[in-house]
């Protein structure tokens, strides 16, 4: 390695040093805002890794993230303007330590969740792959990341796909306060690669030329088509697992005996002996390095507090919409207005234009999930797609929901627009990490820098007696998650619309078919359309009594409307179609015309989105009431198999006419 490269190394481990040093310093001071996860002693590993990729290329980072951002060539004021909650921080103070990430530079940001960046490194890598960029992704996490299951996952993913990722194990022995001899059964972690056929090694990661070397060589593995490797880089952090960290589980002597190991002094003697550098150059970068990290702090300390009403920026990117612009339909209502031609397709039908259109639109529209080849998926939405967009934009994959969902993060962070679909919703919280702590979370939490469009097609809701984990209607964890849109479509209308404009958004959506709406058919438009999200679509107009339904719920409630105008009684249905936004003003407006309010949803009743929708009415609309909310929704008990049992717990028309009558007294 040439001289002015082999300097530029050590340079920056010392920046990492000196970085960390006056964190923990700050810390100490009160200055830092939340905590700060020292990388100091492991500075040979980020260095040494990231030493062995191209300018191009991009990493993923951890909690213990200052290392890997400042080694791919992040900026010291930013990062530490970051730790002081400023708003002149990489992520204008929404991030902190735990999260900060430069895209520019190929770093694809930090994850305060264990193992979190894992599956995301696989679906980056697999947008690299897709699009031929000729870029590798390099994965750090730490020896506790090694036990989760989104390791397992995304590396199998990846090792099947063949995907151009290294996945580097940084072992520094504790996993939080957790000996590595307690947490494996193996004498090395890199030994967890056999299980899925790809190569790994072990290196000590406290030599940053054995750690570059070793990466090297997975990376162009990676680089030539040859699949993924598994590093680990065995170090020691000599600070606790955060600043705060009082360190009772292990000794004094312990930490002072891997002192000894400093990778920095080790470096420096090794550029000494080879007459690389005089300890007077040695120094000079020492001083330099030091006058780097003293200018980040002043920047940081003179750097004003982000404005208060900034906290409510950067949750949502705006709608991207492609050319051709399609008609834009708000209401069913104005399709009957519009001259359109119409024909008469089913629900499942509908989603399948919906996606071939976006597909021959957009080539960066890719679809992975759980046999979405062979079965095209639990109900045949995607039967024969690979046939007519290929089996590299049209994927299955095994079955592992974490990996999906984080995946479809990644590949949306490189420009992919994917489409995940999780088999049934009641699978969902396999992938919960990935779509609430990472999906909904990463564009704010990273200063607004990037966007994320991606869709997660999942089913739900009961009728063929499949039981508790089959059968579920989940839909109201997702409206409690800032940063998430939640769609619900009741009709082939609905479906196509909203599942385009979804595909089209750039934010993540989570889109709720409902397993009995399949074969349901209705008129839909045959020239291309969308349906703007926020809408809500007044199925049938009335002025005695507002029922506002979702999903299978709408069908229901219409029924209702038609015995209920026999006895002269007009109730207006109200589809919301999408839960976040929520179009509450149409449901308020014609609150204040009824008087009265019934809302439906498949959902038990107890915490589900019915009490959001009454409590909005009722602090909107409360002296237009003529009498309380009635909420209908399932007994508060699993799903059950039994048909007689299914019946008895979910809604239907007959609890539903019993609220209204309740309503109207």
């Amino acid at each position: 390695m040439e001289r002015d490269r082999l300097i530029e190394l050590y340079r920056k481990m010392l920046l990492i040093r000196y970085f960390d040093e006056a964190a923990v310093d700050l810390y100490s001071r009160g200055e830092v805002a939340g905590g700060t996860h020292p990388y100091i002693g492991e500075e040979a590993t980020a260095v040494g890794a990231i030493a062995a990729l191209e300018k191009d290329d991009m990493i993923t980072s951890t909690h213990r993230g200052h290392g890997h951002c400042l080694a791919k060539g992040g900026n010291p004021d930013l990062m530490m303007a970051e730790l002081l909650g400023k708003k002149t921080g990489y992520c204008k103070g929404k991030g902190g330590s735990l999260h900060i990430a430069d895209l520019d530079i190929g770093n694809l940001g930090a994850s305060g969740i264990v193992g979190g960046g894992i599956p995301i490194a696989t679906g980056a890598a697999f947008a690299n792959h897709l699009r031929k960029t000729g870029k590798v992704v390099l994965c750090f996490f730490g020896d506790g990341a090694a036990n989760t299951g989104a390791f397992h996952e995304a590396v199998n993913l990846a090792s099947v796909w063949k995907l151009p990722v290294v996945f580097l194990c940084e072992n520094n022995r504790y996993g939080m306060s957790v000996a590595v001899h307690l947490a494996f059964n193996i004498k090395n972690i890199s030994q967890r690669a056999v299980a899925y056929g790809i190569p790994g090694e072990t290196v000590d990661g406290n030599d940053v030329l054995a750690v570059c070397e070793s990466t090297k060589k997975a990376v162009d593995m990676a680089r030539a088509g040859k699949g993924p490797s598994l590093i680990e880089c065995q170090t020691y952090r000599w600070k606790g697992h955060a600043a705060s960290d009082p360190q009772f589980y292990r000794t004094r002597e312990e930490v002072e005996e891997w002192k000894k190991k400093c990778p920095i002094l080790r470096f420096r003697g090794y550029l000494s002996n080879g007459k690389v550098l005089s300890e007077k150059e040695a120094d000079s970068i020492e001083e330099e390095t030091q006058k780097v990290i003293n200018k980040a702090v002043e920047f940081a300390r003179s750097s004003p507090y982000p404005d208060p009403k900034e906290a409510t920026e950067d949750v949502f990117s705006p709608p991207y919409i492609p050319p051709p612009l399609p008609k834009v339909i708000a209401r069913n209502e104005v399709t009957w207005q519009s001259n359109l031609k119409m024909r008469k397709i089913s629900y499942k039908d509908a989603l399948r234009e919906a996606l071939r259109e976006e597909m021959k639109i957009d080539e960066n529209v890719v679809l992975f999930g759980e046999d979405i080849i062979g079965y095209g998926g639990a109900f045949g939405v995607t039967r024969d797609f690979h046939k007519e967009f290929g089996n590299d934009r049209v994927k299955d994959t095994p079955i592992s929901e974490a990996a999906i969902a984080g995946a479809a993060v990644g590949a949306a962070l490189c420009c992919l627009r994917p489409v995940a679909e999780i088999m049934y919703i009641d699978f969902i919280p396999i992938a919960m990490d990935q779509i609430v702590n990472q999906a909904a979370k990463i564009k704010y939490m990273f200063g607004g820098k990037p966007s994320l469009p991606l869709v997660i097609r999942t089913q739900g809701g009961g009728g063929k007696y499949i039981a508790a984990q089959h059968s579920q209607s989940l839909e109201a964890w997702f409206m409690h998650v800032p940063g998430l849109k939640i769609v619900m479509p009741s009709t082939p209308f609905d479906a196509k619309g909203l599942l385009k404009t979804a595909i089209r958004d750039d934010n993540p959506v989570i889109f709720i078919e409902h397993k009995m709406l399949y074969k349901m058919e209705g008129e839909v438009p045959e020239e291309e359309y969308l349906i703007p999200f926020g809408v809500a679509d007044i199925k049938r107009t009335g002025k005695d009594i507002t029922i506002v339904a979702t999903s299978i719920m709408v069908h229901k409630a219409l029924s209702v409307a038609e015995t209920l105008s026999k006895d002269g009684i007009e109730a207006e249905i109200i589809d919301p179609r999408t839960l976040f936004p929520l179009d509450i003003d149409t449901i308020v407006n014609s609150v204040k015309k009824t008087g009265k309010l019934v809302i439906v949803h498949e959902a038990v009743k107890t915490g589900g989105i019915g009490a959001e929708i009454g409590m909005q009415v009722y602090e909107r609309a409360f002296d237009h009431l003529d009498s309380p909310i009635v909420r209908v929704g399932a007994l508060d008990v699993p799903i059950p198999c039994s048909p007689t049992l299914e019946k008895e717990v979910l809604p239907n028309e007959e609890k539903i006419i019993k609220a209204v009558k309740q309503v109207l007294g």
